[in-house]
């Protein structure tokens, strides 16, 4: 049975060398490898190595080497396919039925990469032609040279709407291709598809093999809305999997033990060129679940290299929110703050490699960082606002899901409260103790002994509440997913809000017609001058108009006081972000949740059946999460 190639690297890239192996083998660490006896040797020396790097192992006393298919296979006498089924299971990965159509698919995305190549090569020929010295000109006043140049292999999208398209279709590369590689703009109310980067300076993405998958583009013009463009979602590209430069930092991250994530394009390339090689960079937003695991893979603790600013420690405070439920031991985060009003390509050019060496070296540890957030989030001069600083400190905890490294976090913090009200400690036994039965009490409105008259909310006639009413069942039977809903709609309500976040917006996996249908009249105003008549103008158009409306009736009253054109924009967006994420992590764990059942079907295990469990009740907790943010 043939696999596709596409599915197999997306087993390999969801599980570790290591964490294969070590359900077989007692690996420890040695240097940026682990090592252990031999599954296939008696031995009292160790001779078998992994390294999650070069995602393979290899065995000193048998000769046997190879990947975590090949391992399986040995160890516990497996076919190929039977190997690849497993450990497909364990990764959550759906295997495609091999058929005829899998079989043209796969074909298709072969296809696909001799596209994106050719369109590189036609990019970087523009840069070095007539069309691209005022490209040039931009990207040797950022310092980025020919070697830089020729080593990113940068490019330039000249201004013509269909200079690429007729590059390509000279080529006899046909205009559906150039369509489904995202080169060209397309769409119901697009008469004849355009070129999507137009006066660009291009940056090419790669995959971890080192191809070519897609693009970001900056804008030379200063008068276009979407300063930094990148490729929309294609068979060959899913932005929150991948991260910009990880093919040239993984051999340079095993040889240091280090990875540094920077925010942009140039910052990377101004990194390496200042000697670390190390760095990537997300794909013009926030980290993601999957960005992460192949961060942890590259290193134990990454450096998260932000500026200093008031919007860098707000993506320092997401990279924690994100990385809280997935900590285990040995893994995390560190955070490196750069002086305010500089970004990694400034420090570069105004103090080089060992102004960068002296912040990274500086970098402080996850759990700095969570504390200092919260003691910054207002006073702490009565107790009753103590109080409110312990819990808002606590509840963050509760996210993480390795119970070992949950009880330090917990211990860590009960030691630094200690210090921190160490005046007020008499107090501490007379607020009711930590299990918080007294805040449950006192928010039932009569303690733990029950109501002692009818609730004002029982008086009435009984309603659905707004959190059912927009619950995953209810707007999932109209069709359209309330979450889904809001994040589209409040961007609609806000166009400012649209360029912060439209990559997120173009990579959003959407269950719902109408939901897709808006999502594509958002992004298409991104591609005119954005403005609310802009807008304004696409929203009236009568199909986008019906699926506005068809959105707009599975919202309640908490996300329709947001959409309101007076909402505050910041207090919107974290709202928005809010959603994106729990958005992401429902996927994933549904995803998770059918590896699950899938693995019990096939074996009726208490193992099994607990991971049902534990996935389910990670989900009712993002549901749990949105109905309190109802509230």
């Amino acid at each position: 049975m043939k696999f596709p190639p596409s599915v197999l690297e997306e087993i390999k890239a969801r599980l570790p060398v290591s964490a294969v192996v070590g359900k077989r083998v007692r690996l420890q660490k040695a240097g940026r490898e682990w090592k252990g006896l031999s599954p296939f040797n008696a031995e009292k020396t160790p001779s078998f190595f992994v390294n999650d790097q070069k995602a393979s192992f290899f065995d000193f006393s048998s000769g046997k080497n190879g990947d975590i298919f090949k391992f399986v296979m040995e160890t516990e006498g497996l076919s190929f396919p039977e190997a690849v089924e497993k450990l497909a299971a364990e990764a959550g990965v759906t295997l495609p039925r091999i058929t005829q159509e899998a079989q043209v698919q796969e074909e298709k995305r072969k296809g696909l990469h001799e596209v994106v190549e050719l369109a590189a090569q036609f990019f970087e020929a523009e840069l070095m032609g007539e069309r691209g010295a005022a490209a040039r000109r931009y990207l040797a006043s950022r310092g980025l040279d020919g070697e830089a140049r020729a080593r990113f292999r940068l490019g330039y999208g000249p201004a013509d709407r269909f200079a690429l398209r007729d590059h390509l279709a000279g080529k006899g590369v046909p205009a559906e291709l150039m369509m489904e590689a995202g080169l060209l703009v397309h769409g119901e109310e697009i008469a004849v598809p355009y070129d999507r980067f137009r006066d660009r300076v291009m940056f090419p993405i790669h995959d971890a093999r080192g191809r070519v998958v897609a693009f970001g583009g900056r804008a030379m013009s200063a008068e276009v809305a979407a300063k930094y463009l990148n490729s929309p979602e294609t068979p060959l590209f899913h932005k929150g999997r991948l991260l910009f430069n990880h093919h040239n930092a993984r051999k340079a991250s095993h040889d240091t033990g280090q990875v540094i994530v920077v925010e942009g394009y140039v910052d990377v390339i101004a990194m390496s060129l200042s000697g670390f090689l190390q760095t990537v960079a997300p794909l013009g937003t926030a980290l993601t679940e999957d960005q992460l695991g192949l961060l942890w893979r590259m290193a134990d603790e990454p450096v998260i290299c932000l500026d200093g600013d008031k919007a860098g420690r707000k993506a320092a405070s997401r990279a924690i929110d994100l990385a809280l439920p997935l900590l285990e031991p040995g893994k995390s985060l560190s955070f490196a703050l750069l002086p305010e009003g500089q970004d990694p390509d400034d420090l570069a050019r105004s103090g080089g490699r060992q102004a960068i060496a002296e912040v990274v070296a500086a970098a402080r540890p996850l759990v700095d960082m969570l504390w200092q957030r919260e003691v910054e989030a207002g006073p702490l001069d009565t107790p009753e606002r103590r109080a409110a600083f312990e819990r808002r400190l606590k509840e963050p905890l509760a996210q993480i899901r390795d119970e070992t490294t949950r009880k330090h976090y917990r211990r860590e913090m009960d030691e630094r409260l200690a210090q921190l009200f160490a005046s007020a400690a008499p107090a501490r036994s007379e607020r009711g103790g930590r299990d918080g039965h007294f805040q449950r009490g006192a928010r039932g409105g009569a303690g733990r002994g029950g109501f002692r008259q009818v609730p004002p909310w029982l008086a009435g006639p009984l309603r659905a509440s707004s959190a059912l009413t927009q619950s995953r069942l209810v707007t999932k039977l109209r069709g359209e997913d309330a979450r889904e809903a809001f994040i589209l709609l409040a961007l609609a309500s806000h166009p400012a809000l649209i360029l912060r976040c439209v990559d997120e917006i173009a990579e959003l996996s959407l269950d719902g017609p109408a939901a897709e249908r808006l999502r594509q009249a958002l992004l298409d105003a991104v591609e005119d001058t954005l403005d609310r008549e802009t807008l304004a103008n696409r929203l009236a158009q009568p199909r986008v108009r019906e699926a506005y409306n068809q959105l707009m009736a599975v919202t309640g009253p908490a996300e329709r006081r947001k959409l309101a054109q007076d909402a505050d924009p910041e207090s919107v967006f974290d709202s928005i972000h809010q959603a994106l994420v729990l958005h992401h992590r429902a996927r994933t764990l549904n995803s998770e949740l059918r590896a699950a059942e899938r693995a019990l079907a096939d074996e009726a295990t208490e193992a099994n059946f607990a991971w049902i469990k534990d996935v389910k009740a990670r989900l009712e907790t993002i549901e749990g999460t949105e109905a309190m943010s109802e509230d």
